[in-house]
């Protein structure tokens, strides 16, 4: 994906789960990954129509979905339907999509939110959204590597 992105423009993740899709973007530099939203699914049509929407009106140049792997790296049936969701997602836009390892990045997640103090409400709400932030922080992570 590094190659295919422009100098400046924000990134999006994804933290694709059965109820719920976790967003994250970035600054425009792409160096801190914000939780901006939770997405409740109902259906594939319709839960694009809002991600692209947000990512639209945000100028997201690229996507960074997390890939929910098993803990010895081999792909179940989570990963299957993520890859699924991203080719499907393809077809609808012209932006890069590419995958990050998510293992942990919820656990990540409930920990901050509880080192914060969240309440249990509060932390239902807004995991998917900081487990996207995770996913996205260690791709930009990585991307900072790459440019160096």
């Amino acid at each position: 994906m590094a190659p295919l992105l422009p100098e400046f423009g924000a990134v999006a993740g994804l933290d694709l789960g059965t109820k719920t899709i976790g967003l994250a973007i970035s600054d425009l530099r792409r160096s801190v990954a914000t939780p901006t939203k939770v997405i409740r699914r109902e259906k594939f049509t319709l839960d694009v129509a809002q991600l692209l929407e947000l990512v639209s009106a945000r100028e997201v140049k690229a996507m960074v979905l997390g890939l929910p792997l098993n803990m010895d790296g081999s792909e179940g049936p989570r990963a299957q339907s993520t890859r699924a969701f991203a080719r499907n997602l393809e077809k609808l836009t012209p932006l890069p999509i590419t995958f990050w390892d998510e293992r942990l990045s919820t656990v990540a997640a409930e920990r901050a939110l509880l080192e914060a103090d969240a309440s249990r409400k509060r932390r239902k709400e807004v995991i998917d959204a900081v487990a996207a932030g995770y996913i996205l922080q260690g791709a930009l992570d990585r991307l900072a590597q790459l440019s160096r």
